[in-house]
C-alpha cells in the first residue's frame, strides 16, 4: 500500500510537471517610440531588421493595432493593466514631470497600488515573472517593478537613459536613470544599454526553461538620446544625423531580437512560446527622426502615427505563420489574451477592456475586436467607431476621418457628415462618464507647447 502511494504521488507530480509545461512560455517585446514604416516587414527600404522580419513571416501581423495612449508612461499603463488608463486616474502624461496635484507630485506619481498588473494575473497562474529593461510606472519604492507581480527586474525605473555605462566623465543624478538588478541593487553595464538587456534575456529564459515564464523585454530603443555604436553606424554610409542614428539604433534593436529568438530555437521552446513585438507610442519624428509614413502625425498626439504601431504575435501551436489580421486591435487585448492561454478563466476578468484575441485569430467569430475605441489627453480626445475616426479639439471644431479610405487623415469630412460627427460626440461623452478624475495634470507653462506638438504635428514621408 505504501508503494502503491508513494507511486500515486510520483504520477501526480509528474502530471502537474507535464501540465505546467503544456502552459505557453510568454515573451513582450516592447520598442521604444519606433517609427511605424521603420522596419522591413513594415516597408522600409532603409532600415535592416532581419530579425524581426523574419518573425513576421512566422507570425501574424495586425495591421491596425493600436496603443492607448500616444505617450510612453500611461501606454505602458495600458499594457500592464489591460484597462483604459483613464478609469484609474493615470492622465496621458508621462510621469514624473511637469505636473500639478496637491497630493502627487514627482516621484510620487506612478501606477496606482490598487491596479493589478498583466504580472500579477500570471503570477497567480504559476508563472515566473520578470521585466527587462524600461519601467516608466513610477520612481518610488512602491511602485517598484518587483511590487508589481514581477519575480526579478534588471533595467532602470524612469523614461530614458544614456545607452553607455554612467561614470565619473558621464554623471547622471537622477536615481531612476540607473541600472538596477532586483530591488536597490543598482550596477552599471559596460554593455551597449540595448545588448545588455538581450544579454540578461538570454540569461533569464536559460534559468526557467523548465516552468512557464512571462517576460517583458523593455527596450528603450530607439527613444532618445541619440546614442548608436560606431559599427553599426557604418552600416548607413548614406544617411546623416539623427536619421543614421535612429537607423544604427535600429540595428542594433534587432540584432538584440534576433539572439533571444536564437536562444529560443536552441532551447527547443520556440513552439511553445507565445511572442508578441510591438511598440509603445508612434514615432517622435522630430526628435529622433523615425518615419511614420504614410500615417500623419507623431508621438503625443492622436492622428495615426501617435497612436498606431507596428504588431506581430507569433507562438507556433496555434497561429498560423505568415498570416495577418485587419481589422483593429489594441494593446489592451494582451493581458486577457495571455490570461486564457495561461489557463485563467476569462470570467475572472470582470474588470479589463481588452479581449482575448484567440477566437479572433481562429476566425470562431467574424466579430471586430473591438467597435470602439478611445484616447484621451484632458480635454482632448478621439474615438474609432468601425471605420470612422473623430479627433476633439477644446480651441476648435472636431475632425472626422474615414480611416479605411484615408489612412493618412488627409480629408476632414466633418462639414460632409455633422450628424457622424454628433453620434461620435455623444460616444465620446458616454465613454467619459465611466472615467475617474485625473491624479496629475500639466502645468500650464508646460501645455501650450505639448499641445502645439499635439494638435499640428504631421509627420512627413521620409527615405
Amino acid at each position: 500500500m505504501k508503494n502503491f502511494i508513494t507511486c500515486l504521488i510520483g504520477i501526480l507530480a509528474l502530471s502537474n510537471i507535464i501540465i505546467a509545461q503544456e502552459k505557453p512560455n510568454i515573451i513582450v517585446i516592447l520598442s521604444d517610440d519606433a517609427g511605424y514604416a521603420d522596419f522591413g516587414f513594415q516597408g522600409s527600404k532603409i532600415m535592416k531588421t532581419p530579425h524581426l522580419d523574419k518573425l513576421e513571416s512566422e507570425a501574424i501581423h495586425f495591421k491596425q493595432a493600436y496603443v492607448t495612449a500616444a505617450v510612453c508612461g500611461p501606454s505602458r499603463a495600458g499594457i500592464l493593466t489591460g484597462k483604459y488608463q483613464q478609469r484609474f486616474g493615470y492622465e496621458e502624461n508621462n510621469v514624473p514631470g511637469y505636473m500639478i496635484n496637491s497630493a502627487l507630485d514627482g516621484d510620487e506619481m506612478g501606477l496606482p497600488l490598487d491596479q493589478k498588473t498583466i504580472a500579477n494575473y500570471l503570477k497567480d497562474l504559476g508563472y515566473k515573472t520578470a521585466l527587462i529593461g524600461k519601467w516608466h510606472q513610477g520612481n518610488a519604492d512602491k511602485y517598484h517593478p518587483t511590487k508589481r507581480g514581477f519575480d526579478d527586474f534588471y533595467g532602470f525605473r524612469g523614461g530614458a537613459r544614456s545607452y553607455f555605462e554612467y561614470n565619473g566623465e558621464n554623471p547622471n543624478y537622477r536615481k531612476e536613470d540607473y541600472l538596477e538588478r532586483g530591488f536597490g541593487n543598482f550596477e552599471e553595464s559596460k554593455k551597449y544599454l540595448t545588448e545588455a538587456f538581450a544579454d540578461e534575456a538570454i540569461s533569464y529564459v536559460n534559468n526557467n526553461k523548465n516552468n512557464p515564464f512571462f517576460l517583458m523585454l523593455s527596450f528603450n530603443a530607439v527613444h532618445t538620446p541619440m546614442e548608436a555604436k560606431n559599427e553599426d553606424l557604418k552600416q548607413f554610409p548614406n544617411l546623416e544625423g539623427k536619421r543614421k542614428q535612429v537607423a544604427a539604433m535600429t540595428l542594433a534593436l534587432d540584432r538584440a531580437c534576433g539572439r533571444v529568438f536564437d536562444e529560443l530555437d536552441k532551447l527547443g521552446l520556440t513552439d511553445n512560446t507565445l511572442v508578441i513585438f510591438t511598440n509603445d507610442n508612434g514615432g517622435p519624428s522630430d526628435t529622433n527622426a523615425s518615419n511614420n509614413y504614410p500615417l500623419s502625425g507623431t508621438k503625443a498626439n492622436h492622428l495615426e502615427g501617435g497612436i498606431r504601431v507596428p504588431f506581430l504575435m507569433r507562438y507556433p501551436k496555434q497561429i498560423a505563420k505568415n498570416s495577418s489580421f485587419d481589422f483593429p486591435v489594441s494593446t489592451l487585448d494582451l493581458l486577457p489574451t495571455f490570461y486564457k492561454l495561461a489557463g485563467g478563466n476569462d470570467k475572472d476578468l470582470k474588470d479589463v477592456d481588452g479581449v482575448d484575441l484567440m477566437p479572433f485569430i481562429h476566425k470562431k467569430t467574424t466579430d471586430r475586436p473591438h467597435q470602439t475605441l478611445y484616447w484621451k489627453k484632458e480635454n482632448r480626445a478621439t474615438v474609432r467607431d468601425g471605420d470612422w475616426k473623430l479627433l476633439r479639439f477644446p480651441d476648435r471644431p472636431a475632425e472626422l476621418y474615414n480611416i479605411k479610405e484615408d489612412i493618412s487623415e488627409s480629408h476632414d469630412l466633418a462639414n460632409k457628415y455633422p450628424e457622424k460627427v454628433k453620434e461620435l460626440y455623444k460616444k465620446l461623452f458616454t465613454w467619459e462618464l465611466t472615467l475617474t478624475r485625473p491624479l496629475w495634470q500639466l502645468k500650464r507653462e508646460y501645455e501650450g507647447k505639448a499641445m502645439e506638438r499635439m494638435d499640428n504635428y504631421r509627420a512627413p514621408k521620409r527615405d
